[in-house]
């Protein structure tokens, strides 16, 4: 089963089991948990929360878009974006900001980070966007290894963060959108 920006759910088979990754938006109760183990999980890597302004109209199609991955019925991973408008430190119009990408540790190794941000990028070209950029940090070096590996690149440094030392930017092109 395959959804557009607006629909069902979408399944994908992950090394051993059905995945199925669901749009939920932000202020569902599944991403709200979530979005609450992921900060936890910055407080134990930088020793703080993220501080970035978040709300669940940020993710309301068709300016965002934010899902959760379900192995089991139970909700594993997560991940959104949010359309920018043109900025200072090289944002332009067209871009889309990759937030809140996670994965519950009992549930990593299956790809699914991949998954997630495989349907968010394809969801975020069909929206119109032609880069997505993030904001990840050293103390993540799972993360950047799966962006470089997506073919995401480092770009100038933007958000709250960018005078931060550990603070570490990548964006990518989209060339139409990818396949998932």
């Amino acid at each position: 089963m395959e959804s557009s920006t607006t629909g069902g759910p979408f399944v994908h088979d992950s090394k051993g089991g059905g995945t199925e990754v669901r749009i939920t938006g932000y202020g569902h109760p599944d991403a709200q948990l979530l979005a609450a183990e992921v900060q936890q999980e910055y407080v134990r890597r930088y020793g703080a929360a993220d501080l970035t302004e978040l709300h669940p109209e940020h993710f309301e199609p068709p300016a965002g878009l934010f899902l959760v991955a379900y192995l089991d019925g139970e909700p594993v991973a997560c991940g959104g974006w949010r359309a920018k408008r043109a900025a200072p430190f090289g944002i332009r119009e067209t871009d889309a900001e990759l937030k809140r990408m996670f994965v519950r540790p009992q549930a990593r190794g299956r790809g699914l980070a991949r998954v997630v941000l495989r349907h968010l990028e394809r969801t975020a070209a069909e929206a119109g966007r032609t880069r997505f950029i993030l904001e990840t940090g050293t103390e993540q070096p799972e993360a950047v290894a799966l962006y470089a590996s997506e073919g995401y690149a480092t770009i100038e440094k933007f958000g709250l963060y960018r005078e931060h030392e550990q603070s570490i930017c990548m964006g990518k092109e989209f060339g139409g959108a990818p396949a998932v």
